[in-house]
């Protein structure tokens, strides 16, 4: 009993500090002008301020004061917090080129791995254990650095990022608890407390954007959370379940990669062809939108779970639950643009609006 009080109260006190923080943090980026105005790609009409992400950091920290977790791999995971809400901020403001963002994010990424922070080995169902040896380092890199880009680019809708995140993370929290990971545990309690507590200000209608110093710091944190509290499992599913819990942002970022490679664009080249743009054009509203995205994220974060507790049918059925939502993501986003049928997605829309009109007819 003393175990959950602890936690919970770590949790209410990243919660309700960043919900302090936020109004003042607010008031900051507008004195400062850390605004983002509005353009063609995308979606608010009116400047809005930024630097949310300082807000959840600032919870983040409470939260961390009150649990002072024991590590060896903290120091430099705090560290790397720093310099990457630093870098955030900056690009906030100033809009640096994508290739200094990337040096920030490799070097933020190296200090953490040369901590001891790292994927050494996978787990399979029938080749078992395989270790990487040299190559869990640039692994690795390529994750933290992976995952940090992968949550700025959903980053597109008010509350969509800080929203999705917060759902992989209550997966990831879930499977912590499982699994006795104590330091996953302790990261995710307050790192959810202080996400939950800013989305009272940044779902629809927003008042503040995270920013890049938020989806950054937010990528950063769950990259570290996933490594120690999911890839050290001795699971045989070890090297599937972050990648099904974070599918979501995965996904999207893949897709986009591919997008733009097939017509000729740089990697770096913001485009408004992401899920939430997709669904937009389709005809949902801004809140549809982000509900549905929630519920894709939701039914991975809950195929995880369900995985690691499945006998072999279970885990063929999650697995074919996985690969329709897979599907949909894909119809959505259309990465050919080809004019194809997109049966999934038309009956999502079907089913939406009748509800709709339902709703008004009441």
């Amino acid at each position: 009993m003393h175990f959950f009080n602890h936690y919970t109260f770590a949790f209410f006190i990243s919660l309700i500090v960043t919900i302090m923080a936020t109004p003042i943090v607010k008031r900051v980026a507008i004195r400062f002008n850390f605004v983002d105005n509005p353009n063609d790609r995308k979606i608010h009409k009116q400047a809005m301020p930024y630097l949310g992400g300082i807000a959840i950091a600032i919870g983040f920290f409470a939260g961390y004061i009150f649990l002072k977790p024991i590590s060896p791999v903290l120091p430099a995971f705090i560290l790397g917090a720093i310099l990457i809400l630093i870098t955030g901020a900056i690009d906030d403001k100033w809009s640096i080129s994508p290739k200094y963002k990337l040096l920030a994010q490799l070097i933020v990424a190296i200090i953490v791995v040369s901590s001891g922070v790292s994927i050494d080995f996978i787990t399979f169902p029938i080749l078992g254990h395989i270790d990487f040896g040299w190559w869990s380092y640039p692994i690795t890199i390529f994750w933290i650095v992976g995952m940090m880009n992968a949550i700025n680019l959903i980053d597109g809708l008010d509350g969509l990022a800080c929203g999705v995140s917060a759902i992989a993370l209550s997966s990831m929290l879930v499977m912590a608890i499982i699994n006795a990971q104590l330091l996953a545990i302790s990261l995710s309690v307050i790192l959810l407390g202080s996400m939950l507590g800013f989305l009272f200000f940044n779902s629809h209608p927003a008042s503040i954007f995270m920013g890049d110093t938020g989806s950054l710091f937010i990528g950063y944190t769950l990259s570290i959370i996933s490594i120690i509290g999911l890839f050290k499992s001795i699971t045989i599913f070890s090297l599937i379940l972050p990648i099904i819990i974070l599918a979501v942002p995965i996904l999207d970022t893949s897709l986009a990669i591919i997008r733009r490679l097939l017509s000729g664009q740089k990697i770096s080249s913001p485009d408004r062809s992401h899920l939430h743009h997709r669904l937009i054009d389709f005809g949902f509203s801004h809140r549809t939108t982000v509900y549905i995205i929630y519920t894709i994220s939701f039914l991975f974060g809950l195929a995880a779970i369900i995985f690691t507790k499945s006998i072999i049918w279970g885990s063929l059925l999650i697995l074919g639950l996985c690969i329709v939502m897979l599907q949909f993501t894909i119809e959505i986003i259309n990465v050919l643009k080809t004019d194809r049928k997109k049966p999934l997605l038309n009956f999502v829309k079907k089913f939406v609006l009748a509800h709709q009109t339902s709703s008004r007819g009441k």
